[in-house]
Parts: structure tokens; C-alpha cells; sequence
């Protein structure tokens, strides 16, 4: 029941009154934010039954320049967005978590410039309240201009070790190094890798970690057993022919990402070779992909959907609270073994 002698509705600022806490805390409490203690929320809860305060969606959105709504940018072609395993379990992991709240997730392809200052434009506009970022370049300022503009923003991985933007990304370095060990331990000595593309901090880490890896085996990292790609399949067939013509006694191959492993099976299979008998395979993401070549394809475990559920949770908590500092998170990688190497 409403607190008798006052007439209108209850504000914002008579609920933190009664509670006893400031009106940021009642704001995080009606938005689900998860930064909030459960005692705390009960006692706003309380209050807010206490004085009948009914959240005002329209009303809200105007004090606040709140919209209910936050993009999923990928700048990336549709080709790429639905060959690859990865980004629809970004999405799914995103949706989960956004899922008990009252925003509308908008996912967005940002496949030229054109399309690029569109989206600034809308941004800028404060059309939505927080921007998620997957597939980012080293050289790519949209972070830094959201960033000028105030907008929240988080990225899924990030664009060098010194990001400073809010970002959740897996340990691509120690996943790629527990890869390229695993086939070193299994008694294999000419290990090649296929790199992603070294313009995205993603590929130069996990370059970083086979690397780390060979550095005590016979010769060390040698530039001739490692071969570009650009996480496509296509990559992985032409990066592999590139590796057999230099080195038709290799043993063993890491793909950065099971895409590429995919196409590196089949330029294997094409030239003779069985697997993993005469030359293993790892991947990296552990996709469904994986569980679907001939034969199962070994690769390392990145927790995509869980990073799309912490991207949104960190965004979720920089709308609640401007104020918040910048959060880096970083979730384990496990590499999975099957029948390819």
C-alpha cells in the first residue's frame, strides 16, 4: 500500500529514502543488476512494495536516455557470420543473458565503411544503451570512439595486451601451448601450425602459445612450419598444401581454429595421408564441428557461450553504473581429445 498522506506516485528518490541507499542502487535493483548484495535488494525491494513505486518504462527512458535495447556489432560478411560455429554461440551465450531483462539485443553486420558510420551515427544518436563487440582487428577505433561517446561497451576478445576497454576473452596463448605440448608428448617432432589472421590479437596469441610450445623441441619455432590462414576453410585447404610442399614429413599439425582444421583434413586426406597415423591434427574452439569430422577432431575448449553470457552480464553492469571501472576477464581454455591427434 502507498505511505498515506503524500499524493501522486512514488519517485525514484522516496524509495532510496526509505531503504537507505542511494538512487543508483534502486535504479541497479529494478534493472536486475547483479552488483547489488541480496540484503540490499530485499531491503529496496521492500521499500519499493512499501510505497507502491511503479517503474515507468517510458519515463525511465526519457530521464535516462534509456532505449531497452544494446547491439551485438560483428563486423564481419554474412559469409563468414553463419560459416562459423563460433559467433552463433556468441549470440546464444548473449541472449541467456540477457534473457531476465527488458532489453532488446539488436545484432548488427558492419560490412563496410558505409555501414560502419551508419552505425556511429545511430550510436551517437543514443538509440541503444551499450554496444557488445565481437571480431574485432588490432587497427579497428570503433571501441575508442564508443568509448569518447560514453557509450558502454564490451568487447569479446580484444585488439592488443594493452586493451583497455571492458573485454572478455578465453587464454588463447595457454590453450594453443597445452595443444602443440599434447602433440609433442604423443611422440610427434615436425609440428606445423596454421595461424588465424595476425591483424587480430586473438590469432597472434594463440601463434604465441605453439610457439612457446616448440621452443624446446628439436630446431624450435621455425617460420617455414607456419603457414597464414584467416579462420575460413578455404584458408586451412591452402595453408596445409603450403606446409606438405615444404614439408612432406610432418607429423603433426595446429590449426587456430577448427574451421581451419577442417580444411587442413581435407587437403590431407587428399594427398594420402591418414590421420592421425601419419600426421595429427589439433583445432581450436572445440565447435560442433569438431564432433562432426572424420574422424573426431582433438581440439582446444574455449567457453564460448559462457563469454557471451559474461559480456552481457559486464555490459548489463556498466548501463546500471557509468561510474564503473573497465573489466578484463579472462575464462580458461581445456583441450579435448579425440580421434585426430
Amino acid at each position: 500500500m502507498a505511505a498515506k498522506g503524500r499524493t501522486g506516485q512514488p519517485t525514484l528518490e522516496e524509495v532510496a529514502a526509505l531503504a537507505g541507499v542511494g538512487r543508483g542502487t534502486v535504479s541497479r535493483v529494478i534493472n536486475n543488476s547483479p552488483r547489488v548484495k541480496d540484503t540490499t535488494r530485499h531491503v529496496v525491494e521492500q521499500a519499493i512494495a512499501q510505497l507502491g513505486y511503479i517503474p515507468n518504462r517510458a519515463a525511465r527512458a526519457l530521464a535516462g536516455s534509456r532505449t531497452d535495447a544494446v547491439a551485438l556489432v560483428i563486423p564481419e560478411t554474412e559469409k563468414r557470420f553463419f560459416a562459423e560455429p563460433y559467433f552463433s554461440d556468441i549470440v546464444h551465450g548473449v541472449g541467456d543473458g540477457l534473457a531476465d531483462t527488458d532489453l532488446q539485443l539488436l545484432l548488427t553486420l558492419v560490412r563496410t565503411e558505409k555501414e560502419r558510420q551508419r552505425f556511429l551515427q545511430y550510436a551517437r544518436a543514443r538509440r541503444i544503451d551499450g554496444v557488445l563487440l565481437v571480431s574485432l582487428h588490432d587497427s579497428d577505433t570503433l571501441p575508442d570512439l564508443l568509448a569518447a561517446m560514453e557509450m558502454p561497451t564490451v568487447l569479446s576478445g580484444r585488439r592488443s595486451g594493452d586493451e583497455s576497454v571492458s573485454y572478455v576473452d578465453s587464454d588463447n596463448v595457454g590453450g594453443a601451448r597445452a595443444a602443440v605440448r599434447h602433440l609433442s608428448a604423443s611422440g610427434r617432432r615436425g609440428i606445423a601450425t596454421i595461424t588465424g589472421p595476425l591483424d587480430m590479437y586473438v590469432a597472434q596469441c594463440r601463434l604465441r602459445g605453439y610457439e612457446e610450445a616448440v621452443r624446446n623441441t628439436p630446431g624450435g619455432p621455425r617460420p617455414s612450419w607456419i603457414a597464414h590462414g584467416d579462420f575460413t576453410e578455404e584458408s586451412g585447404r591452402r595453408a596445409m598444401a603450403e606446409l606438405l610442399a615444404l614439408h612432406p614429413g610432418l607429423d603433426a599439425v595446429f590449426a587456430a581454429s577448427d574451421v581451419m582444421a577442417v580444411g587442413a583434413l581435407h587437403t590431407l586426406r587428399a594427398a594420402g595421408r591418414r590421420i592421425p597415423e601419419d600426421v595429427a591434427v589439433v583445432g581450436f574452439d572445440d565447435s560442433p564441428i569438431a564432433r562432426h569430422t572424420d574422424p573426431q577432431l582433438t581440439s582446444v575448449r574455449q567457453p564460448v557461450e559462457e563469454m557471451g553470457r559474461t559480456m552481457a552480464r559486464v555490459l548489463l553492469e556498466s548501463i546500471s553504473d557509468a561510474s564503473s571501472a573497465w573489466q578484463h576477464v579472462v575464462l580458461r581454455t581445456e583441450l579435448v581429445r579425440r580421434a585426430s591427434g
